[in-house]
């Protein structure tokens, strides 16, 4: 909604407010003030529309995980660089149910920014490993594969890296 330097500059604002306050003697109008910043200072470093269009690919609604990603006009410039690269990991996401050779650049993309999360790198790197088997490249699959495996710490994507290197012998 707000570019990323305006609400550090409305968070600035009012932690200044906040210290007015404490000075007049109104400490509980500072300390709710300061807690009022907080919200912009984390929306800074977790984007509003990111986190809606993550809440509808939750509830597995593509078209309204699209809509909310559309509202982010120019993303270089309205967020940083961690919200970029899931910004391209859901547009990744989204384009592998329709075109691969998109979705891949997506992918690389995302995983070139940066994702926060290990589980994440780990779902890019296999998405990308599924791409890369259907277009009969098995040795970059294969390398891919290994990653994610390394990447799943929880063991939450081992069926899935299972039944593709079952896959990848028949090829």
């Amino acid at each position: 909604m707000f570019h990323k330097n305006i609400k550090l500059v409305i968070a600035g604002l009012i932690i200044a407010y906040a210290i007015y306050q404490f000075t007049e003697g109104y400490i509980g109008n500072g300390i709710t003030l300061i807690l009022f910043s907080l919200i912009f200072i984390f929306l800074y470093f977790r984007n509003e529309m990111i986190l809606l269009a993550f809440l509808r690919m939750r509830k597995q609604d593509m078209e309204g995980t699209q809509k909310w990603l559309d509202k982010i006009k120019n993303p270089e410039a309205a967020l940083i660089t961690k919200q970029q690269g899931y910004y391209n990991y859901l547009h990744g996401i989204l384009h592998s149910q329709k075109n691969l050779t998109q979705a891949e650049k997506y992918f690389r993309k995302a995983l070139k920014l940066g994702l926060t999360m290990d589980y994440d790198v780990a779902m890019a790197k296999l998405s990308l490993a599924g791409i890369a088997m259907q277009k009969r490249r098995k040795r970059e699959a294969t390398t891919l594969l290994q990653e994610a495996k390394k990447l799943d710490k929880n063991n939450m994507l081992t069926e899935q890296i299972k039944m593709m290197q079952q896959q990848m012998k028949r090829i």
